[in-house]
């Protein structure tokens, strides 16, 4: 049994945090926080947050941290929240993080737990550069992990595989450059909260176990 359960995931893309989340989501009754998601969720439901939201990214512009610190607090306030959750995408930044600090204390909260999933850069590249999918039956490969029997061909259907645009090397080293220019200073600031703890690339069932201990 984990006692700590407000927990914060951080991790370059392809890190593994929704894999880990996803991992231990089916052993604790955990919320899922993801960014990204309830953003989604805000604009489809046409609140007053949503809506905003949805008119700034019209508009090709980024959201402030003001707004989305604002539909973070509105998540945490939920009722699947109160037994615990894994935050993953937020914060960001430092001054996203100093906002989630004060969001804690708007609910009588506190995180318990900053993980910091650490990868190489380069074996980073290898999984999302790698990533080759079937638009037909939906299955995964990787170039370099887990191939297809014949090149670009899906081994269940025989369709053409594809590579989503954001996956060519080129825009996953970007992707890692901003990772690293914004998060490298949020992992100094949760050392000094002594909230940090961090788990390096190793077998995926060791790094579970890992995570497990650490939340104990």
């Amino acid at each position: 049994m984990i006692s700590k359960c407000r927990l914060v995931f951080l991790g370059a893309p392809g890190a593994g945090k929704g894999t880990f989340s996803a991992m231990l989501m089916k052993q604790y009754d955990l919320a899922h926080i993801s960014t990204g998601e309830i953003l989604r969720n805000e604009i489809a439901s046409g609140s007053k947050l949503g809506q905003e939201a949805d008119r700034i990214i019209k508009q090709g512009k980024l959201l402030s941290d003001t707004v989305v610190s604002a539909i973070v607090k509105q998540r945490l306030r939920q009722p699947d929240c109160q037994k615990g959750f894994i935050l993953d995408g937020f914060p960001r930044t430092v001054c996203q993080a100093v906002m989630l600090e004060q969001i804690m204390q708007e609910i009588s909260s506190a995180l318990d737990v900053v993980i910091y999933f650490k990868v190489d850069d380069e074996l980073l590249i290898k999984r999302l550069a790698g990533r080759i999918s079937c638009p037909v039956c939906g299955a995964i490969f990787n170039r370099y992990f887990c191939p297809p029997a014949v090149d670009m061909v899906c081994d269940n259907c025989g369709s053409t595989l594809q590579q989503r645009s954001d996956d060519t090397e080129e825009t996953v080293r970007k992707r890692l450059t901003v990772f690293h220019k914004q998060t490298e200073p949020l992992i100094e600031y949760y050392q000094k909260n002594g909230l940090l703890q961090t788990i390096t690339q190793t077998e995926q069932q060791a790094i579970f176990n890992t995570l497990l201990e650490l939340l104990k």
